[in-house]
């Protein structure tokens, strides 16, 4: 069975974290991280208590050090006190006493393999003979047994996270800042733990770049089952964001790895509350699981197709604007009292019954059909023959169409294939079909039609989000046709249809910001940062810009950015350049001026 079009868990072993297990047996998790100060004691309790109420199964904190760690134990005493008794998961970064210090109080411990025992990246390229890297590979074990060996005694179960933003120089240096390297980054250290027969341990891949995020994750479940091992899986797209476009972000990433059956708990990143990530996560793991048992899908992978690292499928330019090599278009259906006030105006509008302006790109009915300029017919199968003369169509089908019927189609360069769904698994369906098109050498472009009745905007993100993410992630689509005729906005919905193509990095249509969740580490009010520094830059589609709390995963997550904003000290903000730091500790007061200074200086700057 093919489990890109079918899905099914993946099969893993059990984890124990406190009172909760998770793995494949269980049901996937549900997580979120505190952002107040770690020796908050009272301030961590009561937001602990938020995140539970609001239905996550695990909650963790940051810990710098050995005090943060004490800490976490302490307030996990407060909680218990009231009753909560939600399984405390420490984060470390750096430094591996807090590590131990925690691991003796708290039900899990996350490390991270960039810089558990390697310095903190500085991007410089270093050089190692084989017998040197060996020799890095022994300092890795020494630094991880005395960690194993609290983590058995206390039953703690560790998360082994990989941050696409804080791979060592070391693993930079051989892997590149790569999936590849993110993979190795994590591996060295899985082979320990495995050595060691020590089992409780889930393993992430994150990165804010979702391709990214999704390769890596692809590629250790590859790695470890080539090494016989079957450890349960974290995900989540780190620095996803704020509002519609963190969670449609998320959407995207995670919800095309759940599809595929990977996953077993998940984090929905936001720059926001934390206790606002639980709905957008349960509505997540709520949604793909509905398919469980779903009919089965048969279908091959076409030849040449690399599940792991898919490329864009081969298909005809028609009319020089969709397929080829030409960004994916967007499609609408048309309401004109509406659509015309969109900042972000679609390729092409639907007009189901024949109503159009002149100035726009139109689809019709073939019985509204006249043979306007701009205007073209949007056919069922049973209506090809009786439209000819049509230079240019649209051709709806079912998912689920045979592909024998569509032999008339080879070689054709006029015909544009709509294909909508008929089962509960949209994704698996649109992907088998478009294989099976590959198979028989039909090369037209492919537009995924979905349409959703939820009148839930959060609803409607996760959905399209994870649906057509899918499908994108996976390079199998040409364009994407969102509805959602109970929805407030017809606005909102082409706003999402393109935020959906840009978090699979298919098509920028705005500016991407690049925001993390907040932490403990975070040193200013990232909420209201956030929204002030997109007022301020929300008109430069053509940028990347990163707003990060602190220095842990700041610049590193900022790599793929072109200017970040990244907390240095209590009212104090660093500016970068790329990967570069450019301007140091400013006063946070005059950050953004400062900010829109660097980005007129390098010639980036455009008048909103």
């Amino acid at each position: 069975m093919n489990k890109t079009f079918n899905y099914c868990r993946r099969a893993t072993v059990s984890v124990p974290v406190g009172n909760i297990p998770l793995g494949s047996e269980w049901p996937v998790r549900v997580q979120s991280m505190t952002n107040t100060p770690t020796d908050d004691i009272a301030a961590s309790a009561a937001q602990c208590q938020r995140i539970a109420f609001a239905g996550a199964d695990y909650v963790r904190l940051t810990a710098q050090g050995v005090k943060q760690a004490q800490s976490i134990g302490e307030m996990t005493q407060v909680l218990r006190a009231q009753d909560c008794d939600i399984p405390v998961i420490a984060d470390i970064h750096f430094n591996p006493n807090a590590a131990l210090a925690a691991a003796a109080v708290c039900e899990g411990v996350r490390i991270n393999p960039g810089n558990f025992v390697d310095p903190a990246r500085t991007f410089k390229q270093l050089d190692y003979t084989d017998e040197e890297y060996q020799a890095e590979l022994g300092r890795i074990r020494e630094a991880l047994l005395p960690f194993i060996a609290v983590c058995r005694e206390h039953h703690t179960a560790v998360r082994l996270g990989v941050n696409h933003g804080s791979l060592s120089d070391r693993i930079m240096s051989r892997y590149g800042n790569t999936a590849a390297g993110m993979v190795e980054s994590v591996m060295e250290f899985l082979r320990v733990f495995v050595q060691e027969g020590f089992m409780d341990v889930v393993i992430s891949m994150k990165a804010s770049n979702v391709v990214v995020m999704v390769e890596a994750v692809r590629r250790l479940v590859d790695a470890m089952d080539r090494e016989d091992m079957h450890f349960p899986l974290h995900l989540g797209v780190t620095e996803a964001g704020f509002g519609e476009d963190g969670r449609i972000k998320s959407a995207v990433g995670i919800g095309a790895l759940m599809a595929e059956g990977l996953g077993d708990t998940i984090r929905v990143s936001l720059s926001e509350e934390p206790e606002l990530e639980i709905p957008v996560a349960r509505k997540l793991v709520d949604y793909i699981a509905s398919r469980k048992g779903h009919e089965t899908i048969e279908g091959e992978f076409a030849e040449g197709y690399d599940p792991l690292c898919p490329v864009r499928r081969e298909t005809v330019t028609v009319d020089d604007r969709i397929g080829g090599n030409r960004p994916p278009v967007v499609i609408a259906s048309y309401r004109p009292d509406e659509l015309d006030q969109a900042e972000i105006q679609p390729d092409f509008y639907y007009s189901a019954d024949g109503l159009i302006d002149g100035m726009h790109q139109f689809l019709v009915p073939l019985d509204r059909w006249s043979g306007e300029r701009n205007v073209y017919p949007l056919l069922t199968l049973g209506e090809w023959d009786r439209c000819s003369s049509a230079k240019q169509r649209f051709l709806q089908l079912p998912a689920t169409t045979p592909v024998h019927r569509l032999e008339f189609l080879k070689g054709r360069s006029d015909t544009i294939l709509v294909i909508t769904p008929v089962g509960v698994n949209i994704p698996g369906e649109q992907q088998a079909l478009t294989h099976a098109l590959d198979r028989a050498g039909i090369k037209c472009p492919v537009i995924i039609r979905n349409t959703y009745i939820d009148s839930s905007k959060e609803w409607l993100q996760v959905k399209a989000g994870a649906d057509m993410g899918a499908v994108l992630l996976n390079c199998r689509a040409d364009g994407i046709w969102l509805e959602a005729p109970n929805s407030h906005s017809n606005v909102d919905v082409v706003n999402y249809a393109f935020a959906i193509l840009q978090a699979a990095r298919q098509r920028m249509s705005k500016t991407e910001f690049i925001s993390c969740p907040g932490c403990g580490r975070t040193m200013f009010d990232l909420q209201t940062t956030v929204k002030s520094v997109q007022q301020a830059t929300a008109h430069l589609s053509h940028l990347k810009i990163g707003v990060m709390g602190c220095i842990v995963n700041g610049p590193g997550e900022m790599a793929d950015a072109d200017y970040g904003y990244v907390g240095a000290a209590a009212g104090r903000i660093s500016l970068y350049k790329g990967k570069e730091c450019v301007e140091m500790n400013i006063p946070e007061e005059q950050a953004i001026d400062r900010l829109i200074e660097l980005i007129k200086k390098h010639g980036d700057w455009r008048e909103p």
